[in-house]
């Protein structure tokens, strides 16, 4: 069985085909610049790489293109289209509707429609990336959404509820949603696999570009830090994560901005970006604090103390925790973050090992063999958890 993954933004396609007898990706690639003048870059696991423009007027001409790179020409992967038995598609936010991943169908879009106001970035692009897809490969392939926000829907109110008069998530269902979930269920049902446990206190810190963390107890989520949006909780690459509310009213009266603006400010200019003034990549940060710049060396250090304080607060949460996971870019290629994240942790009986931690990208046990609460380094696969569930709501499991 052949699952095509996609992942569908407002100007760009990416996609995996993945061969579920071998789970490996045959094929992946990206279209960019949808609605612009479009380029496609695609790569086979026998080493073909094609780089080319071509015009991408609207989605479903990306997906024209993508049909004709799987099966001809130097790309070529499969003999036809026949091949491709479901398609999964990333569904960033299904509120309080979907608390597992669903077939496509009009009910399942018009539920997605009806939650752009809460996703206003993401649902719309990824439902027209759903439609064109649909219109190119017809209706007999079944398609199936894998939402960021389902696997967070095991949290309890006390959780989840925000503080607020409660009539407003009464009628606009304002609460915390969380993101991430299909890397934080990956990761963690990874954790499980390679323990033999499944009763296990977890801490899942997927950090990138995108950061958050999740806790989970015996597989279930009971708290995550992003919010109704993916703004809240850690410092980010441009997000500022947990700030004063006031401080949003604070900068439209002293800069005459709408609070709008300055929620694009915080989603786009703050973060690692807005603390160093030049830069939203962690790399670049290291380089330059490891220069002497003191701006650059502060938004590190505030990326590390939030994440250590958000990891002992969820271990107090759980009332224990057995294990604590790195993923996501700068989870998994980071050693000085994991090092400083885990330095002083001895008090919840962490020992770490730093001649382990000298890895990227690899699954790794990062802690010592004596040490009560293991950490580990495993890489994420969203692409392949959303093509389990398509392969497995398909096939009816």
């Amino acid at each position: 069985m052949k699952v095509l993954v996609i992942n569908a933004g407002s100007s760009s396609l990416k996609y995996q085909l993945i061969d579920m007898a071998t789970e490996e990706a045959i094929a992946k690639g990206l279209c960019e610049r949808i609605g612009m003048d479009g380029k496609i870059t695609h790569k086979t696991s026998t080493g073909v790489e094609l780089s080319y423009e071509v015009a991408f007027p609207t989605h479903k001409e990306a997906f024209e293109e993508l049909t004709k790179v799987l099966t001809s020409g130097e790309g070529k992967v499969i003999e036809s289209l026949d091949e491709v038995s479901a398609i999964g598609h990333r569904a960033v936010h299904g509120g309080e509707k979907f608390s597992s991943s669903v077939i496509i169908d009009e009910e399942m879009m018009q539920t997605m429609d009806d939650l752009a106001d809460l996703a206003p970035l993401h649902n719309p692009p990824g439902l027209t990336g759903m439609k064109a897809c649909k219109e190119v490969f017809g209706e007999d392939v079944p398609m199936v959404g894998v939402f960021d926000t389902a696997f967070h829907q095991t949290m309890p109110a006390k959780a989840y509820i925000y503080p607020i008069p409660y009539e407003y998530y009464e009628k606009y269902r304002i609460r915390r949603y969380g993101f991430h979930g299909t890397s934080h269920r990956f990761v963690s049902n990874r954790l499980a696999e390679i323990t033999g446990k499944k009763d296990m206190k977890v801490i899942t810190c997927h950090l990138g570009n995108g950061s958050s963390i999740a806790a989970i107890d015996c597989g279930k989520v009971i708290d995550t830090t992003m919010g109704l949006s993916p703004l809240e909780g850690l410092i980010m690459g441009t997000r500022s994560g947990n700030i004063d509310p006031t401080i949003v009213s604070f900068l439209a009266d002293k800069e005459g901005m709408t609070a709008a603006e300055v929620v694009n400010m915080l989603n786009k200019k703050s973060g690692y970006q807005g603390v160093s003034g030049f830069t939203s990549d962690q790399r670049d940060l290291e380089k330059a604090a490891a220069e002497g710049n003191e701006r650059a060396a502060l938004a590190v250090e505030i990326q590390k103390y939030q994440i250590k304080k958000f990891v002992g607060g969820y271990a107090a949460a759980m009332g224990g925790v057995d294990a604590i996971v790195f993923t996501g870019g700068i989870g998994e290629n980071d050693a000085s973050v994991r090092a400083d994240v885990c330095a002083g942790m001895e008090w919840m009986g962490l020992k770490f090992n730093a001649e382990a931690n000298n890895v990227r990208g690899k699954e790794t046990l990062l802690s010592t063999e004596d040490s009560k609460v293991q950490v580990w380094l495993i890489p994420t696969n969203e692409e392949l958890m959303i093509a389990r569930d398509t392969r497995d709501i398909v096939e009816g499991k």
